[in-house]
């Protein structure tokens, strides 16, 4: 059987190329100035130039796709969001917690101060998880 060719980012988008991508997830596919608008609502203060200019770069990257069948030219994400934060939880957990899911999580619940309905949740995952 053949096997279907794993999508993948040739490099891991930066922090700044992750906030694009937040906004074309919630959103769908968007021209810049919406991603622009955004980006100062929400996140943090950036010129137009600053947005396009990276979105532009994300593209050539092969992050972004843009469609220029329009005057003005849409831009969407070409993973989705899940598949990517898989792809980045999995190098990062590989990295820092040499592949110790369960090392990350010790962690995870020992930095922070963890609410029991968030204690509840995870039991309920653990739970499902035992019964596969």
């Amino acid at each position: 059987m053949a096997r279907k060719k794993e999508t993948r980012y040739k490099t891991e988008p930066t922090k700044s190329e992750l906030e694009i991508l937040q906004v074309l997830w919630e959103f769908g596919p968007s021209t810049v100035r919406f991603v622009n608008d955004q980006l100062n609502a929400k996140r943090r203060m950036v010129q137009y130039t600053g947005t396009l200019k990276l979105m532009q770069i994300m593209a050539e990257k092969g992050i972004l796709k843009r469609d220029e069948s329009n005057m003005k030219h849409v831009y969407e994400a070409v993973m989705e969001e899940k598949r990517t934060k898989d792809i980045l939880l999995e190098r990062f957990v590989d990295s820092l917690y040499n592949g110790s899911a369960s090392h990350l999580m010790m962690q995870l619940l020992g930095n922070k101060k963890t609410s029991k309905k968030e204690l509840d949740a995870i039991r309920e995952l653990l739970k499902k998880m035992e019964k596969k």
